[in-house]
């Protein structure tokens, strides 16, 4: 059995609350706040993003029904949305999904690579991105588009530059020496799999999205 989705009626209550929150209104697929409810709810972000726009329009029964009943009552709409939550297999997938097949390809991306603390692999994935711009000369801590990316991130520039080696390695177009193995090297590895050999427009729009995550 394999789960695309797992959205049920329930959702669309704690989707009430992150549509409501300031500035009402759909919220950017990728932001934080959206992501962080995809997590959750095992529901991909940009489900959520779309399902969003049903708050809009108020045009199917259901919606206009929650609409209703909570929209003009923050306090109710909080109780509610935190019982949602609360309920088996939110916040606690492990169990839930236990011997079911799940597709985690958004999940993944956002879950910290081990060994390696604040560093998930969409960091990586926008580093890809950043490496199709750029030539190998200009993979260093001093390029601004190199620095300007760490700050966006609010990661260390040495992250960056170390994750661009990894993929001058991975890239059969260079093949430069392979940096020291570890969790890098494997989660660079994973990313250029995925992406390296994708249509860099393709790449370059999901960056562009992801990037709100770091707004």
């Amino acid at each position: 059995m394999t789960r695309h989705t797992n959205w049920t009626d329930e959702c669309w209550v704690p989707l009430l609350r992150l549509y409501l929150s300031k500035p009402a209104g759909p919220k950017p697929a990728y932001s934080r706040p959206v992501v962080d409810l995809a997590l959750r709810l095992h529901v991909p972000p940009e489900e959520l993003h779309a399902r969003m726009g049903a708050f809009s329009e108020l045009g199917q029964p259901m919606v206009e029904r929650i609409w209703r009943d909570y929209a003009s009552s923050p306090r109710r709409l909080a109780r509610a949305a935190d019982m949602v939550m609360r309920m088996t297999g939110f916040g606690n997938a492990e169990e839930f999904y236990r011997g079911v097949a799940i597709n985690e390809t958004f999940e993944r991306d956002f879950r910290p690579i081990d060994g390696m603390e604040g560093v998930v692999p969409v960091m990586l994935i926008l580093t890809l991105d950043l490496y199709f711009r750029l030539v190998p000369p200009t993979m260093v801590a001093q390029t601004p588009e190199v620095a300007a990316l760490a700050r966006q991130m609010r990661a260390d520039v040495q992250l960056v530059v170390d994750a661009l080696q990894a993929f001058l390695h991975l890239d059969p177009c260079f093949m430069r020496p392979a940096p020291a193995e570890g969790p890098l090297l494997d989660a660079c590895r994973d990313v250029w799999h995925r992406y390296g050999n994708a249509d860099p427009t393709r790449l370059a729009a999901y960056a562009e999205q992801l990037k709100d995550y770091f707004g």
